[in-house]
């Protein structure tokens, strides 16, 4: 019931963005052909197909795109704010691709006015309507309209997991009457309502008939679980099951089912989903494409100063960890004077190093020297945004000293990242950039690779740790 839920307000949202669009764009035909130019003799002459392809083409990619920015996740860790922004930078988006779309099919009879007026009308119409929605389904919750009654079993930590959830998404229409203590659970948090202890579950049930049961405790023996199970058929209560190592998955685990069976997914990577992986590696490649031809003139020049003030190759190859723990090449302007392979894999760069030159310091300061690396993520090889890789030396120290430190490899290595953007770079603390690094991994959406590559210029590209 917990999943129908949680789908049904999805729905409701997506309809919403999508009847929203549509009432976007016909106020921006509104706007086009009647208000800037209410020729009448134009508007018959207009090709109403290529319009209504338009329409309904615009409002499809607007809930796609909707989905690549995670607005139809919790809305649980973002502000308002956050949400604008998503919107904002989701209906770029769903414009960019609706009009390569309309070239592909060459649809050459619509106004390109029309088509910036329904970008400006969408972000306040959708906005409106998310809001207006918001505050009704809100509405309906608190006058009892379609609410559920929930008793938690259990008042540890996966209590305390369901109740932060449930208590952060009004939405979802849950509403905890209380809990059961059980023997060998932790103390209830101040002001939970203990509605007894386990051995009187069947009079509880029997009291207050909840819609739902949650079952929250860790498992001994199988005894209490099958006593609450057969005391809720009994019932006719729904009953769900937090299993008892709850604490070990991942903010964003999944259950899916194999031939019937449920499998949890202890750690999802949301980066490699279906449609995610399709999003991520089209926009690394569109993004890498636009860099190295913006930045040609500056590939030209740094090859030249690299050339002219020291010996060696331009470029440098370094083996690197990457993606599901396999090494690859990764590309880099060279910044130090031709060394033995030994050192360059195994000696830390410290301050003042002598094998830096004088023009790899200036680009090692200016992060110059990444710039190649667009290369590695046409190839697949990177990506543009994902944690920064490590050389194989290291990353055998850092195994075995920092834990989770391996599941920094369970997406693509970045040239930049959530840990960049937030000076975690050259010498600086490893423990914090896993932890940076974990975070991105289990959190990340598209519009979380935005922010980081809108961030970067100004918070990860001069480097005050690098040396």
């Amino acid at each position: 019931m917990l999943k129908e839920r949680s789908q049904s307000v999805i729905f409701t949202f997506a309809s919403v963005d999508f009847v929203a669009s549509l009432l976007a764009y016909l106020l921006a035909m509104f706007v086009r052909f009647y208000v800037q130019d209410p020729s009448l003799e134009q508007f018959r002459e207009l090709d109403l197909e290529s319009y209504v392809f338009l329409g309904v083409t615009l409002a499809v990619i607007q809930v796609v795109a909707f989905v690549g920015m995670g607005l139809y996740l919790p809305r649980r860790g973002f502000s308002w704010a956050d949400e604008i922004s998503r919107i904002v930078a989701g209906v770029a988006i769903n414009v960019l691709v609706s009009i390569t779309v309309l070239y592909f099919f060459r649809v050459d009879q619509v106004s390109r006015l029309t088509i910036i007026y329904y970008a400006v009308a969408d972000i306040v119409v959708v906005s409106w309507a998310r809001a207006l929605t918001r505050r009704a389904l809100g509405a309906l919750r608190a006058r009892g309209y379609n609410m559920r009654s929930v008793i938690v079993i259990g008042t540890g930590d996966a209590a305390r997991r369901l109740t932060e959830i449930i208590e952060h998404q009004p939405i979802l229409g849950l509403h905890i009457l209380g809990y059961i203590s059980a023997n060998g659970d932790t103390e209830p948090r101040p002001g939970w309502e203990v509605l007894g202890s386990f051995d009187r579950l069947e009079q509880i049930l029997k009291n207050h008939r909840p819609d739902v049961v949650l079952y929250s405790l860790p498992e001994q023996g199988g005894e209490r679980l099958t006593a609450v199970l057969n005391q809720c058929d009994r019932e006719g209560i729904n009953l769900k099951i937090v299993p008892g190592f709850s604490a070990l998955i991942a903010a964003k685990g999944q259950v899916e089912t194999m031939e019937g069976i449920p499998i949890i997914s202890i750690r999802d990577v949301p980066a490699r989903s279906g449609f995610n992986r399709f999003l991520k590696r089209g926009f690394d490649i569109v993004f890498s494409l636009t860099v190295v031809t913006v930045l040609s003139p500056v590939y030209i020049l740094t090859a030249l100063a690299i050339k002219l003030t020291s010996r060696g190759p331009i470029l440098y190859k370094q083996q690197r960890v990457g993606l599901d723990n396999r090494p690859f090449s990764m590309l880099k302007f060279r910044t130090m004077r031709v060394q033995q392979e030994t050192d360059s894999d195994t000696i830390w760069t410290t301050r003042n190093d002598p094998r830096v030159t004088p023009i790899g310091r200036i680009m090692r300061r200016l992060s110059i020297d990444e710039i190649p690396q667009f290369f590695n993520v046409l190839s697949g090889r990177m990506s543009v945004v994902g944690p920064r890789p490590e050389r194989p030396f290291f990353v055998s120290q850092f195994k075995d000293e920092y834990h989770h430190y391996m599941r920094r490899h369970s997406v693509k290595a970045g040239i930049t990242g959530w840990a960049q953007i937030n000076g975690l770079r050259g010498d600086t603390s490893i423990k914090d950039r896993i932890e940076a690094d974990i975070f991105y991994i289990e959190n990340w959406n598209f519009w979380l690779d935005l922010k980081i590559i809108l961030l970067t210029p100004f918070k990860g590209m001069v480097n005050e740790n690098a040396y």
